[in-house]
């Protein structure tokens, strides 16, 4: 990878915030940081808790996206899914309104301060408002243990999962989960175990999970994921990790080169968004979004850019993952 140099991208760097409409993974602000390379507008938006070991990742994506190789989707649109938070059951048809056309639904579960009986609940909700015919999968995003998992697949089950993603957060918990309930009738997606592990295809050579879940931004990219989905041999969900339009059109065009995929993709979430970076966002039309570069309205990123601590504490980061990638 040529690295565009730190200087110009420090120079040309935008750093936005933008509101959530629910709290999701703790939030109800997600900050980012974009710029425009000679592809288009690329996102760098690491979580701020990431260090820049991991967050030199998703500089890397930013990168190949602006700067790398011209991409040759295979389709013009992808299908995707609503993105449910930790809700009440009496807010979810209000959350899915938000999301036309889409048949399926992950709902987040094991969020702190919640119970086993909460998460049941939404579940239900949600499976009621796509119907018998839609699909429903959970994500815990790790929190569980093997028995809590056990416990919860158990119980979550009569409601038709499609999947549950990352239910325990190491692979060895993931394997024995899987063993454990092997007659239960509900896949294994990793997810943390990719994109968070030193080696990504651990969790496929152990026969940890039945699917894989790819970001693009976390993997380096979209040339990245890709070279982990052939090498995996696994089917996979490409998901987003709250991105921007701009992020989640990087995930739309990753999603448009996998062959045969099988899964809706989790890459609707700018409907979890107040605010965004461009006046046509990648919005679900019919349950699916457009495999489209993003153009990014100058007036919307003056309007939400951060205030000068927030910028200068996100350049920071992004001259310490570029030290990391030129290292």
């Amino acid at each position: 990878m040529t690295l565009p140099p730190l200087d110009e991208l420090v120079r040309d760097a935008h750093v936005v915030q933008l509101p959530l409409r629910t709290r999701f993974r703790g939030i109800t602000v997600r900050e980012v940081l974009l710029v425009e390379g000679p592809r288009g507008w690329t996102e760098f938006s690491p979580f701020v808790e990431y260090l820049p070991d991991e967050s030199s990742a998703w500089l890397a994506a930013a990168v190949d996206f602006g700067w790398g190789p011209e991409l040759s989707p295979r389709a013009s649109s992808v299908a995707v899914n609503a993105t449910l938070p930790a809700v009440g059951p009496d807010e979810v048809a209000g959350v899915l309104a938000r999301y036309p056309g889409c048949r399926t639904v992950k709902v987040k579960v094991a969020e702190a301060g919640q119970t086993l009986a909460d998460d049941v609940a939404r579940v239900a909700a949600a499976r009621a408002h796509v119907g018998p015919e839609g699909r429903v999968r959970v994500d815990a995003n790790g929190r569980w243990s093997v028995d809590e998992a056990e416990e919860a697949l158990l119980a979550l089950a009569p409601h038709g999962l499609e999947y549950a993603e990352q239910p325990c957060a190491s692979v060895p918990e993931l394997a024995e989960l899987r063993r454990r309930t092997a007659g239960l009738g509900v896949p294994v997606a990793a997810d943390e175990s990719v994109r968070k592990a030193a080696d990504p295809l651990a969790v496929a050579r152990a026969g940890a999970a039945d699917l894989l879940v790819v970001k693009a931004q976390p993997l380096g990219g979209v040339t990245a994921a890709l070279a982990l989905v052939a090498a995996a041999g696994l089917p996979v969900v490409v998901s987003s990790a709250l991105d921007t339009s701009v992020g989640l059109s990087m995930g739309a065009h990753l999603a448009a080169a996998v062959p045969d995929l099988r899964h809706d993709c989790g890459l609707g979430t700018a409907a979890l968004l107040a605010a965004d970076v461009t006046r046509e966002p990648l919005l679900p039309v019919d349950g699916a979004v457009d495999v489209r570069r993003i153009d990014v309205d100058v007036d919307l990123l003056r309007r939400h850019a951060a205030p000068d601590d927030r910028r200068e504490w996100w350049l920071g980061r992004l001259c310490a993952s570029w030290a990391v990638l030129a290292g």
